[in-house]
């Protein structure tokens, strides 16, 4: 029965990282597919490139809802059933990978770092406040949002053997970060050919 209950948890997780937020912002509001302009990405960055700054957030804060709600949903479950805590990882590392790969929208979806900044912040506040200043200060320096995405992912990595991170958190967290640089990996050579785009408001 509880390993019935955490596919089911990890199904439903899944599904729900697939719901392409950029996409569905873009067609019902501005009748704009952002696959089609910008850098075709399902995420916050493009939408907000592609659809201005107030989708753009918007995509950005319902994607790190994405996260936060499955882990809650599972918290409330393994509390009723005695499950593990470590079923949380099972359940965000499954919305993590159907925001990437979202059975939705073909699974062409996002680079996972808006879910993942909303699965840092549920499971250990320290170590997503402390991606986050770290995103902002390389973001700062560099002017690239994709290598302070991943510097920052690489942050929780760094920090969680030190902040309470169980050994299949840890694990969890690796995975995650490989995840975002290997999605990352067209902005890797463009950022080696000094071809990525940087920002310039800030």
């Amino acid at each position: 029965m509880k390993y019935f209950i955490m596919v089911l948890l990890a199904i439903m997780s899944y599904l729900y990282g697939s719901v392409p937020f950029a996409l569905v912002i873009g067609k019902l509001f501005y009748n704009t597919d952002v696959r089609n302009a910008g850098s075709g990405n399902l995420g916050g960055t493009n939408a907000g490139r592609v659809l201005g700054k107030k989708a753009g957030i918007s995509v950005i804060l319902l994607d790190m809802s994405k996260c936060c709600i499955s882990i809650y949903i599972t918290q409330c479950v393994i509390a009723h059933f005695g499950l593990s805590y470590d079923t949380i990882y099972l359940s965000a590392l499954c919305c993590v990978i159907g925001h990437c790969y979202p059975i939705f929208a073909g699974f062409k979806g996002g680079k996972a770092v808006s879910v993942a900044i909303g699965y840092a912040l549920m499971t250990n506040i320290y170590a997503g406040l402390f991606a986050i200043v770290i995103f902002l200060i390389v973001l700062k320096i560099s002017k690239y949002v994709s290598l302070a995405s991943m510097i920052g992912s690489l942050a929780v990595l760094f920090i969680s053997p030190f902040v309470g991170y169980s050994t299949i958190g840890v694990c969890t967290n690796a995975l995650i970060v490989a995840l975002i640089i290997f999605k990352h990996r067209s902005n890797i050579i463009r950022i080696l050919n000094d071809t990525e785009n940087k920002i310039s408001w800030m």
